[in-house]
């Protein structure tokens, strides 16, 4: 019984269920920005570079056949991804107000002891 007990305790650790919230919206994330590159940015991209559909590019070797197309529509997706995140990250960051300015460290007493040296000297 106290496996099971340690494992509920693990499982409902707090970064343990944000962390399957954030993977489950980055599926679905990741799936809006798919649809966004593959039906809007590769076609204009392919329009552009004189109507190529990139996700037909393929060479064969042998028997083999390597579809290197998709692979670049796998990267503009990852590109496109990276880009979003980023600008929501930086809104986010704007938004949050700065931290206060860490307080002073007072000084150590041999500053102190220092200190009192000095304007004792001045006197």
């Amino acid at each position: 019984m106290g496996m099971l007990k340690e494992f509920k305790d693990f499982a409902m650790k707090g970064n343990v269920v944000d962390l399957a919230v954030g993977v489950v919206i980055g599926a679905a994330f990741g799936a809006i920005v798919g649809a966004v590159v593959d039906h809007i940015i590769m076609p204009i991209v392919g329009m552009i570079t004189g109507g190529i559909n990139f996700d037909s590019l393929s060479v064969k070797v042998g028997e083999a056949e390597l579809k290197y197309g998709m692979a670049i529509s796998a990267a503009v997706k990852f590109i496109a991804i990276a880009l979003f995140l980023f600008m929501v990250i930086k809104a986010i960051n704007k938004t949050k107000k700065p931290e206060p300015p860490a307080a002073p460290a007072e000084p150590s007493s041999t500053d102190k002891l220092l200190a009192e040296i000095r304007d004792a000297l001045r006197r």
